[in-house]
This record gives structure tokens, sequence and C-alpha cells, in this order.
């Protein structure tokens, strides 16, 4: 038997593959899903099953190319009604994987239809729980997740208290815990940096598995302090649910080079969305005037997701060489599926054509507390929860996932310093504030991080509150 776990750093997402005698099956699979073919070739297996956890919400999952692509039945728990076939299960179903077994256990509560598989070893012991958003390391799933539903985010939290309670804790403390999503994932508050655990090392740590904690105490716990969910979550459980394109089409389409006489009629034509995704640096020396910059080497699916609000979008993009598929897979993955090429020779090639750039302007920290009346027009582009923590005396509190609906606020005359907490999302920011004809930004390099290590005033530090 062998484990194998796929985690992807910039979605803070777990899949698996579990290989035995031949055959295999896979956990909550990405959108691409070339890697888990890969790997079942590799020890020479057979993709059997496909088990979903639940309609997950913040990634479009492989379910539909897998099974496409191998054959492979996609399993869902107990009351899914997914729009395409797949077999729905009953709680404490079997289903045989080469010498191995693995046990669907309903666990509703992050969604009703919600379940942990169990992993049953050649030996008929419990070996292993894959938890989906159930159960995190530290933490569990937010119960406000679930598309269409009647029940409350209270009602959903009740019936996790019962699901971890009922068929989680009465497991063996020696089985190990993979979760499907660590630190860095918006669904859900204090999860660990660790990607698995043993069950009774979490019995000891997690909150959520506390014995002497109420169901009152617990609903109130998992309810608090629960931000609005990013806009794309909806849509990608919707797409998880219905169905979708497949990733081959959408890379086919997607990763086509364009030249800038190309590039400019179809950006006219589609009314397509420019997007760079080069380094925040490459971006502040040149780039496409009204282009959205979102680099590709940070948080690149979350804020794609959480600032381009059609998913129909139509999208053409600026890439480092070599890396065009990338962006593709990488935008499909959060469904966002209408890329129609890039720019072919990148920003040396658009000005060789003579096309217009423009530049973001940037200061140090050290030179930006050397200014004169340093907090005025200081937008601090992080967090609320961050600026509550510790801030600069004098800064505006303006995060970038709700920058759009703040834009009006700012007056288009005056000049602006942006900062984040260390220049990923300034850069951003600063995209959209000159797209939006705001002309007079200034990034600070290396943001708060540079910023508190200046003699500027702070506001005295607070532990950050919990929330997403």
């Amino acid at each position: 038997m062998k484990i194998e776990q796929l985690y992807t750093q910039c979605l803070a997402e777990a899949a698996y593959v579990i290989i035995s005698d031949g055959e295999a099956a896979v956990i909550d699979p990405l959108r691409e899903v070339q890697p888990y073919i890969d790997l079942a070739d590799k020890y020479g297996a057979k993709i059997k099953y496909v088990f979903e956890t639940h309609f997950h919400a913040d990634f479009v999952s492989g379910h539909l190319d897998l099974a496409r692509k191998t054959g492979a039945t996609i399993v869902f728990g107990p009351t899914a009604k997914p729009g395409f076939e797949a077999f729905v299960a009953a709680d404490n179903d079997m289903f045989i994987v080469g010498d191995v077994r693995i046990k669907l256990l309903h666990t509703p509560g992050h969604t009703m239809e919600s379940s942990t598989f169990l992993l049953i070893d050649e030996e008929g012991n419990d070996h292993a729980i894959f938890t989906g958003d159930t159960l995190f390391l530290g933490d569990v799933g937010r119960p406000d997740l679930a598309v269409k539903t009647d029940l409350s985010r209270e009602d959903l939290a009740g019936h996790l208290y019962d699901s971890l309670r009922n068929k989680i804790m009465p497991l063996a403390d020696e089985l190990i815990v993979y979760p499907g999503h660590g630190q860095g994932s918006a669904c859900g508050k204090n999860m660990s940096a660790e990607t698995m655990d043993s069950l009774g090392n979490q019995k000891n740590f997690n909150y959520a598995l506390q014995y002497d904690l109420s169901r009152e105490d617990f609903i109130r716990q998992v309810t608090a302090d629960l931000a609005a969910p990013p806009q794309y979550f909806p849509k990608n459980a919707v797409m998880n649910r219905e169905g979708y394109e497949s990733i081959d089409d959408i890379l086919d389409r997607g990763v086509i080079g364009l030249y800038p006489h190309e590039f400019v009629m179809t950006a006219g034509r589609e009314h397509a969305l420019i997007l760079d995704t080069r380094s925040k640096e490459a971006f502040a020396e040149a780039h496409i005037p009204g282009s959205l910059f979102i680099g590709i080497d940070d948080s690149f699916a979350p804020w794609v997701g959480a600032l381009i609000k059609d998913l129909k979008q139509p999208i053409l993009f600026i890439a480092d060489e070599g890396r065009e598929e990338e962006v593709v897979t990488r935008l499909s993955r959060v469904g966002y599926d209408h890329a129609l090429g890039y720019l072919k020779g990148g920003i040396d090639v658009w000005m060789a054509a003579n096309e217009n750039v423009t530049s973001v302007e940037q200061i140090s920290p050290q030179d930006f507390a050397g200014l004169p009346d340093k907090a005025v027009r200081l937008l601090d582009v992080r967090k609320e929860s961050e600026y509550d923590s510790q801030h600069l005396v004098g800064a505006r509190n303006f995060p970038l996932d709700s920058i759009y609906d703040h834009l009006e606020e700012l007056d288009k005359e005056k000049t602006y310093y942006v900062h984040c907490a260390g220049g990923y999302r300034s850069m951003i920011a600063c995209s959209i504030l000159k797209a939006n004809g705001y002309k007079h930004v200034i990034n600070i390099q290396s943001g708060f991080n540079g910023l508190k290590n200046t003699d500027l005033v702070l506001t005295a530090y607070q532990e950050p509150v919990s929330m997403l």
C-alpha cells in the first residue's frame, strides 16, 4: 500500500493517491489530472475511484476529467446531487482498492454531503482518515459554504459537532489524519502548517475535539469571526456540482501566443481583461496601461478569484517565457476558463512594436520615513485583522479584497502611498488604482515589514483576531 499526498501551496490544498496491488484511488484531485495518472502509471496501477469529500468551494476539482480519462468511478457522500454520472454512496459503504478497503463515513457539517474516507490496510486495521474539510489540523471546516441549503451556519455547525463526536472521535488515536487543506486556506481559521498528524494528537490539541466542549460552545466558536467567503467560492461549488469544460480544451484555447497587433485586436473584440503575471518588480518597471497585476509566484489563484468578479471574463495575459501553460492551468483551478492567449515575446516585443507602456513609482521604507507629513494619504491594503494588530499611526486601512467597493472614496488628483505586508498585495492595489484613473500612486517596497524597522510611529501591537 502506498499513500501519496500532493500538496499545492498556492491553494493550501491536499489531494491524495492511494495505491494497492495494481489499483488506485484519488481523493480530491485538482483540475489538472495528469499528475495523478502519471503517479498511478509509475506504480503500474489503474485508477478505480475518484473520491470527492464534498463539493469544493475554493477550487474546481478534477473529478470529471479524471473519470473521462481513466474510466474511474466518481464517488460522493450521501445527499450529494451531482449533475453528472457519479455514485452517491451511503454511510459506511465500503470500496475495494487492491488489497485495501476504503470506508465512507458521512460527516455532514462543512456541507451536508461532506464525507470522511477511512482507509483500512491489508491486515484489516484502520490506518488513516482523509477528512476533506470536516477536520483540519488545529481546526475544522467553516460551516457557511454549502450551496443552496435552507440550513443556517449554526445548523451546519451543529451537524459538524455531531459528526466529529459520533464518527471521528471514537476512532483510534493511532490513525493518521490527512486533511484537505493546510494553513493559508480560506476554508478554516486556525489551521496548522503541518499537513498530516495522528488523530490522538489532534484530540489533545485541536479545540474542536475536546471532550468537555459543549455543543453550544462549539457552535459559538466555529461561527465566530467568520468574514464573508471570497466571491468565487459559491461559483466554484456550482461548477463542481454541475460540471465544467475539459482542462484540455481550456489549455488549447488559452496557450496561444499573440503578437502585439493580434493581442490588441483580441482585447478590443473580446473586451478582454489584460492580466500581468510577472514579478512585481517587472510590472513596476514597465507594463501595459490598464493591466491588472497578479503575480504567478505568490497567492495567484486566490487573488484572481477575489478580484475578477466574472468567471466568464475573457482574459489575455503576460507571462514569463515558458510559464504560459502554468498560468492557464492555475486560472482554471479556480474556474477562470476563458483565457484567450498570451503576449508572444512579452513586454519587450510590445515596446519594440512602439506600443505604450507605463510604470509604478516605488519608494523604499527608509525614504518614505524621511518624507514630511508621512501618514497623509497612506493606504494600508492589508486585511482588517492585520491592520488592527498593528499599523502606522495615520494610515488608512483600505483592504485589497474589498478595494473595488471603495475606489470612489479616493481623490484622483491626490497622491497615495500604498503598502501591504511585503509588497505583493500593494502592487496589485497600485495596478487597480492606476487602471481606474488614480495616476499618483506610489508603492512602498517591502511594505509593513520594512516600515516597522524605521522610526515611524506604530500603534501598540495586539494579538491578531482569529478570522479569515
